[in-house]
C-alpha cells in the first residue's frame, strides 16, 4: 500500500470505529448512590456530619452521594472544600446536590428564584457535582396550571442556561404540584429544550399509575432516586417492586446513578445498609 493510502486508511479508522459504536445496541449502565435525605434525622440533630456520609458510602461500597443541602452548615468553601477532599480521598463521587426551589413564579417574581438557583449551581460546581435536583413548585392561587407550567419552564430555562455554563445539569423532580403527572413534566422539559435540563426521577412520588408514568419519564431521566415504599392507588403504603422498576430502567437504556432515598419507619442505620445490598444486587443483574 502506498504511504498516502495508508495514511488515509489510518485517519478513517477512528471515525469508522466511532460510527460502529454509535450504531451498536444501547445498554443500561448503573451506579449506586445514597441520598443524604435518608439520614435526615441524624443530620438535622447534628448527630451525623456530611463527612460521616462519605465514610458510610465506603462501608456500603456505593459509588456516589446525592447531598440534600438542607443541613449544610455553610455554603462556603470552609465547609465545601474539606468535604470535597474527603470524598475524593475516599473514592466517593459527590455527583449531585438536592435543593428546594419553587419555579411556578409569575414574571415579576422570577428573578429572585433564578438567582437562588444560580447560587446553588455555584455550590455544585465547587463540589464537583454534575447534577442538581430541583422542584417545580405548586400552582399559585389565582393562576391556571397552564400558566404555572409556562412560568416554571421560563425559570428552568434561564436557570439551565446558567447551569450549563458551569457544566451542571438540572433535574426537575416529579414532586407533586406542577410535576404531579409525567405528561406535564415532559411538557415542561421539552419546552425548556436544553441539554442541561432533564428529569430527576423519584420512584415513589407518582400517586397513580406509577409504573406507566415512570416509564414515560425514563428517556428524560438524568438521575434516579429509589424509594423503598410507594403508595398504591388505594392509598396503602407497600414495598416497591424494585425488580420491575430497575427492569424498566434497563429496558429504557438508562445510564447514570440510582440513589436510595430512604423514608420508611425503620431506623436508617439498620435499613439503609440492607436495602443498599438489595439494590446493588438488582442493579448488577441489569447493568452493562
Amino acid at each position: 500500500m502506498q504511504r498516502r493510502h495508508l495514511l488515509q486508511a489510518l485517519a478513517a479508522a477512528p471515525l469508522a470505529t466511532s460510527l460502529q459504536a454509535a450504531g451498536s445496541p444501547a445498554k443500561a449502565r448503573f451506579r449506586s448512590a445514597i441520598c443524604a435525605y435518608s439520614y435526615r434525622q441524624a443530620l438535622a440533630a447534628k448527630k451525623m456530619t456530611y463527612e460521616d456520609l462519605v465514610h458510610l458510602s465506603v462501608e456500603m461500597n456505593v459509588d456516589g452521594l446525592d447531598l440534600t443541602v438542607y443541613w449544610f452548615p455553610s455554603p462556603n468553601d470552609d465547609f465545601l472544600l474539606p468535604l470535597k477532599r474527603a470524598a475524593y480521598k475516599a473514592g466517593v463521587e459527590i455527583y449531585s446536590i438536592s435543593v428546594r426551589t419553587d419555579m411556578c413564579r409569575p414574571p415579576t417574581e422570577q428573578a429572585g428564584e433564578i438567582e437562588k438557583i444560580r447560587e446553588w449551581v455555584d455550590v455544585a460546581a465547587r463540589l464537583g457535582a454534575g447534577h442538581i435536583r430541583v422542584f417545580g413548585g405548586r400552582v399559585p392561587d389565582g393562576a391556571t396550571e397552564n400558566q404555572a407550567a409556562i412560568w416554571c419552564a421560563e425559570v428552568l430555562k434561564r436557570s439551565g442556561d446558567y447551569a450549563g455554563s458551569k457544566g451542571v445539569i438540572l433535574g426537575l423532580e416529579n414532586h407533586g404540584g406542577i410535576t404531579e403527572r409525567a405528561e406535564r413534566i415532559i411538557e415542561i422539559v421539552k419546552r425548556v429544550d436544553s441539554p442541561w435540563v432533564g428529569v430527576n426521577l423519584d420512584s415513589g412520588n407518582f400517586r397513580s399509575d406509577a409504573f406507566r408514568q415512570i416509564e414515560m419519564c425514563i428517556p428524560y431521566a438524568v438521575n434516579v432516586q429509589l424509594k423503598a415504599e410507594m403508595r398504591s392507588e388505594a392509598g396503602q403504603v407497600e414495598r416497591q417492586d424494585w425488580n420491575r422498576l430497575i427492569g424498566l430502567l434497563a429496558k429504557g437504556n438508562y445510564k447514570g446513578y440510582v440513589a436510595l432515598e430512604y423514608e420508611a419507619k425503620e431506623a436508617a442505620e439498620t435499613a439503609v445498609p440492607r436495602l443498599i445490598k438489595e439494590m446493588q444486587s438488582i442493579l448488577n443483574r441489569h447493568t452493562a
